[in-house]
This record gives C-alpha cells, sequence and structure tokens, in this order.
C-alpha cells in the first residue's frame, strides 16, 4: 500500500534523482536562490500562491500543472497523498502553479481562469477543492465538458454563477497568460513540471507523473540534510 513506509528500492530511486537531477544551488554560496540551470528562474512562493499546508514550511513542492493534462491528473492524486502523509508535520508544502499548454489543450487555460476566480470567492482552500472536482471530472484522455464549471463549483462549496461571470468577463485571462510566461521562465516546458524548494532555494527538479514512492523518498532525502546537520544530530554521533 502507497501509505506504508517506503521500501528500499523507493529509496535507491530517490538517491539517483537527487544524485543526477540538480542540487542547483548551495544555500551558503553567493548565487541568487532562484537561479536554476541555464539562467532559468523560478519566483519565490508568496501569499499569492495556491498552497496547501504550512506556508512556511522547510520544503515547498512547487508543481507547474495543466488541469486539462492527464498526467497531472494523476499526479495531483499523489501530491494530495503526499500531503496526506507530511501535512500535519508542517515540514512539507504543496504549491501548485498553473502552467496551461494552450496549444496542446484548447481547455486548459479557460480551466486555469475558472480555478483563479474560485480562489476570489475563498481563497486557496476553494482552489484545490474546485481543481480536486474538475480532475475527478476529467477523462484519463483530458476530456472535459465546460459547461461543467459552475456545477463543479457549486458543489465546492461556491457560487456557480459568479463564478461563471468571473469568467465571461475574463477576470483572470491576463493572469493566466503571465502564469503560462512565469512557468517558461523555470524551464518548463511540459506537464506536471516539479521544483523542490528548500528553504527557498531550488535543490531538485522533476518533470512528469512521478510515482508516489519517489516523490516521497527524494522529500525524506532532502529533509534528512537538514536533520542530519541539527547540532543535536551532530553530538549523537
Amino acid at each position: 500500500m502507497k501509505n506504508n513506509y517506503l521500501l528500499p528500492i523507493s529509496i535507491v530511486v530517490a538517491g539517483v534523482l537527487i544524485a543526477t537531477g540538480i542540487f542547483l544551488v548551495s544555500r551558503s554560496g553567493g548565487e541568487s536562490n532562484s537561479v536554476l540551470p541555464g539562467g532559468a528562474k523560478v519566483l519565490p512562493v508568496t501569499v499569492a500562491d495556491h498552497i496547501m499546508g504550512n506556508p512556511q514550511a522547510a520544503l515547498k513542492v512547487v508543481e507547474y500543472s495543466d488541469l486539462e493534462c492527464p498526467y497531472c491528473k494523476h499526479f495531483d492524486e499523489t501530491m494530495r497523498e503526499v500531503m496526506q502523509f507530511y501535512g500535519a508535520s508542517g515540514k512539507v508544502a504543496w504549491v501548485y502553479r498553473n502552467f496551461p499548454l494552450e496549444p496542446i489543450h484548447e481547455n486548459a487555460a479557460p480551466e486555469a481562469a475558472a480555478a483563479e476566480c474560485a480562489v476570489d470567492q475563498s481563497g486557496s482552500p476553494a482552489f484545490f477543492k474546485f481543481t480536486n472536482l474538475i480532475y475527478g471530472a476529467t477523462g484519463d484522455d483530458g476530456s472535459f465538458d465546460m459547461t461543467q464549471l459552475p456545477t463543479l463549483a457549486q458543489q465546492a462549496g461556491l457560487d456557480g454563477q459568479k463564478l461563471k461571470a468571473c469568467m465571461d468577463a475574463g477576470t483572470h485571462k491576463a493572469a493566466v497568460e503571465q502564469m503560462y510566461k512565469d512557468g517558461l521562465a523555470t524551464g518548463a516546458q511540459g506537464t506536471p513540471h516539479i521544483v523542490f524548494l528548500f528553504h527557498d532555494v531550488p535543490v531538485l527538479q522533476l518533470e512528469g507523473n512521478q510515482p508516489y514512492a519517489s516523490i516521497r523518498a527524494a522529500i525524506d532525502q532532502i529533509l534528512q540534510t537538514e536533520a542530519s546537520s541539527t547540532p543535536s544530530a551532530a553530538a549523537a554521533q
């Protein structure tokens, strides 16, 4: 079962991911803490982001995602399970950033705008409730009936007609376009694109629908680097 602690092979997978995939910037180094390989940059996490978990968590898993993407749908399930395991500790937070691949998925940008309209009504909790319902109503081929959005908003405890009016007015169209540009600036080319920020420093990048065990193992490995460097840990050795 996924909730059981990681199998040894998962730890090996995480070791490979971390060893080959990008410990990007030393926290004691002089480089900007937002710089990624090739000069790409990741925006710092702020109160404007959609955050599940402790906003002050040491480790933030930042996901650039597309609501019409089948791989994102499955990774969304993974991250919700990850947060069920780590959320109470306050050490890990999940940050969801819209990255609609509009040339491929024609509904992705309107869906992202609808999710932002949900935030207008009730903040990040509404965002995660609403996007969960969108993914649940999306087929594994990415198919989705856009007329369902007001109904899904109501199921999330929102005002469906108010959400529709927000969408019809194009309230968040420009903001979603900027989100896409911001995602490109991190080097994202597909979805999900995942950046691990440890004390606001990018330490690892992953691409695609990573399995639960690998995400768990990567998180544990990153958190362990801090635990093993604390004075109490050093004294115990």
